[in-house]
């Protein structure tokens, strides 16, 4: 194990491999015996449904890692993440009518969540256990049979996009599923549990975005950009502004925080358009570090694309159960939050008509057809109203007594004057069954600002009940803990990404506050910067097919400035070096610890990988003075026979003149040095910390490249006239004397 947080775990995958057999064994029993009487009972299309091929293949799901944690969290608790990648050859296959339905092979990828709790001191020692996706996790389907229809590209899309919806609905933040492991174990608060935060967001603005917009390829205008803002499930679009790459919104927006460490913001910009939108540009924000600044206020450099920052203001609202912070917002911004935890109702009429007395419902009586459908059990689910927003239930069908088991947030602006409005329908008849207003003043009454009872439906029969529980919590911005080193910028991550969307981009950098020593040795953090920059390109060997990469979950390493900082002076020849290198916030190019599975392959890395001194890297300066740093990822990727040579950026450079510097990054593989075969990074402008994030390939076999040197150049570009020095610093790696399997990064 490399990681100090994600674990390789090979025991538990050995396991599941020679227990899938009779895990398909089982399930099959399952589909026969449970979920086909299920289907039949569902429709009556539905009744001549049987399944009539059950096979759960050979190939098995694949752990790729494990985070466990145990510090920050209850104590009585345990919280696992398991990066899971299945990539199966199951065949099941069913007939309804004279249609033939089936499946040929699912791809799964997710970030799945175990909750061990609450932990117990007899057996079974664990009360609970509690699963949910951080994202809706990457799905694809091989549909087999009605072939002419489901081939279809947009049908096929449709039934994909549907069951992920599906999967969603039940497995993704806020729900979850939760299996009592010892009796009488009350699972209602660990099926609900109360939120961590909220997160506010003023999305402000942006510049020098990405022109898009073109005419016959040619650059004709300005682009219309919007902003989708996501925190798990929940997204909302920003205003589009017209013809402007530095655009201003001023928008804000809140969302409801469920799992911290684990749910991340993502910010994606577009360019509207008639036909397809433009992507331009890509943000994923870091919670845990927000919730710990309290108040984040900056520019964030935009992945993805080669140009553009983006302006943010986010707030965290801690939880708090205090009605003096109960006050009305004048700028129309929340100040609290309702929980509604949906139990199940009593008693339900069967129709609307059996309580409503008057002649509309007499007449239709009369109708023979009507009276058949209104003699079985209603088929309920229920709209909560709070405000203008409206949220729905599930449909629980045809009980009088339906159990919906499930959870509601909403936002409250006037916790004094505002109320919830229940209303439960009956999905047949789109009549309403009954109605309750519950005023949220009542909550006010309860010191913890909480009731939990049944509710007396209105328009209803005098029997009839809704049971359910409200919390009230009021949104609060704590002060920040002044002795805490902020994370600023550096709390933008690299997301999930496909792996031919990379790009360039400048780093802006802004002046922190500066920075304490961190406590922590540097060289575990150092090696596990540098093994998540080798596992940056480790996800292509997932797949020969750059277009079908999926999305693999990634972890940041928090904090990496902080190590850099607490270097050791004597690597440095300058101490006047070492006070620039430390005060610069270098936030290393890639935060991430991504785990596919060619990552077995990986070894551990040398310690020292950021000192100055290097053994295997030779200086081509001539000089005793040392003329920067650049910082580089080499490996050689097997299944696309190519080596692939990562320009991160640089750090340190020496500026030739006062007119500051252009600098870029020349790439030869000696000894071709045709001009065809040149690679070269983007010019970054006036900079001497430039980053780039930019990826070159050499199509070669591993034997060639073994017997290649890689000749890296660091130049400044500048006008054809100007006697200038053009080139900054050089290096040449021999790379015969490199394991390019494993690969290796450094400065």
């Amino acid at each position: 194990v490399h990681f100090p947080d994600v674990e390789r775990v090979e025991w538990l995958n050995k396991v599941l491999i020679q227990a899938w057999p009779y895990f398909g064994t089982i399930m099959e029993k399952a589909f026969k015996e449970v979920l086909e009487p299920k289907i039949r009972a569902k429709n009556v299309h539905l009744k001549t449904c049987t399944f009539t091929k059950i096979h759960f293949g050979e190939k098995c799901p694949r752990i790729n890692g494990i985070k466990a944690y145990t510090k920050e969290i209850d104590r009585r608790q345990v919280i696992l993440d398991l990066q899971i990648c299945y990539i199966g050859d199951c065949e099941i296959h069913m007939d309804i009518s004279k249609f033939n339905l089936g499946v040929k092979g699912v791809q799964l990828y997710g970030t799945l969540r175990v909750i061990l709790e609450p932990l117990l001191t007899d057996a079974p020692f664990i009360g609970a256990v509690t699963l949910f996706f951080m994202q809706k996790p990457h799905l694809e389907i091989n549909w087999a049979g009605m072939s002419n229809l489901l081939d279809v590209p947009g049908i096929n899309v449709m039934s994909d996009s549907l069951i992920q919806d599906f999967i969603a609905a039940r497995l993704v933040l806020p729900n979850r599923i939760t299996v009592p492991l010892k009796k009488n174990v009350n699972i209602a608060h660990l099926r609900f549990p109360i939120p961590h935060g909220v997160i506010r967001v003023h999305l402000l603005e942006a510049e020098n975005l990405v022109q898009k917009d073109s005419f016959l390829g040619a650059i004709r205008g300005k682009s219309d950009p919007y902003a989708l803002l996501r925190v798990g499930t929940v997204q909302y679009r920003s205003k589009t502004v017209s013809r402007d790459l530095n655009p201003i919104w001023n928008e804000t927006f809140e969302f409801v925080v469920h799992e911290v460490p684990g749910q991340d913001l993502e910010v994606d910009l577009y360019d509207e358009d008639p036909d397809k939108d433009d992507f331009m540009g890509s943000l994923l924000i870091s919670l845990v570090d927000v919730m710990n600044d309290r108040t984040v206020d900056e520019w964030f450099p935009l992945s993805k694309t080669t140009s553009g920052h983006l302006h943010l203001k986010l707030e965290w609202l801690s939880l708090v159960n205090d009605q003096e912070k109960l006050h009305e917002d004048k700028k129309g911004l929340s100040t609290a939050i309702l929980i509604v935890y949906l139990d199940s109702a009593f008693n339900l009429p069967k129709n609307h008509f059996e309580y409503s007395n008057g002649e509309c419902g007499a007449k239709k009586i009369k109708n023979n057809k009507y009276l058949k459908k209104m003699e079985r059990e209603p088929s309920s689910f229920v709209l909560l109203t709070v405000g203008n927003k409206t949220q729905k239930s599930k449909t629980c069908n045809f009980s009088k007594d339906p159990t919906w088991g499930q959870a509601f947030t909403f936002f409250v602006h006037s916790a004094h004057s505002q109320s919830l409005h229940v209303e439960i329908k009956d999905k047949d008849r789109d009549s309403a069954l009954g109605t309750s207003v519950v005023c949220l003043s009542h909550l006010l009454k309860d010191p913890n600002m909480t009731l939990d009872q049944r509710f007396q439906l209105d328009h209803s029969s005098s029997d009839s009940f809704i049971k359910m529980k409200l919390v009230l919590r009021a949104l609060n911005v704590e002060e920040p803990d002044p002795q805490r080193v902020k994370a600023g910028v550096n709390a933008s991550k690299q997301g999930p990404v496909r792996v031919v969307e990379k790009g360039g981009n400048q780093q802006k950098f802004v002046s922190p506050p500066k920075p304490e020593v961190s406590k922590v040795p540097p060289v575990s953090r150092d090696s596990a910067a540098l093994e998540s920059l080798l596992k940056k390109d480790s996800r292509e060997d997932l797949d020969t097919n750059e277009s079908s990469a999926a999305p693999v979950p990634s972890e940041t390493v928090a904090g990496l400035n902080e190590a850099e900082c607490k270097q050791n002076p004597e690597h440095h020849p300058s101490s006047a070096l070492h006070t620039r290198a430390a005060a610069a916030p270098t936030l290393p190019v890639v935060q991430e610890l991504r785990l596919a599975p060619s990552v077995a392959s990986l070894g551990s890395l040398p310690s020292s990988c950021f000192e100055f001194s290097s053994s295997n890297l030779d200086l081509h300066n001539g000089t005793e003075m040392p003329l920067g740093e650049i910082q580089l990822t080499v490996r050689y990727a097997s299944v696309r026979q190519s080596l692939v040579v990562l320009v991160n950026g640089c750090r340190n450079l020496v500026p030739p003149s006062n007119r500051g510097v252009d600098p870029y990054v020349r790439i030869y593989l000696l000894p071709d040095r045709r001009w065809s075969s040149r690679k070269k990074t983007s010019v970054k402008k006036k900079t001497l910390n430039p980053q780039y994030d930019e990826k070159f390939e050499f199509f070669e076999s591993l034997e060639d490249v073994k017997k290649r040197t890689l000749d890296i150049a660091v130049k400044n570009s500048r006008p054809f006239i100007s006697q200038e020095r053009k080139e900054l610093g050089k290096v040449r790696i021999d790379l015969s004397q490199e394991d390019l399997i494993k690969g290796f990064a450094q400065w």
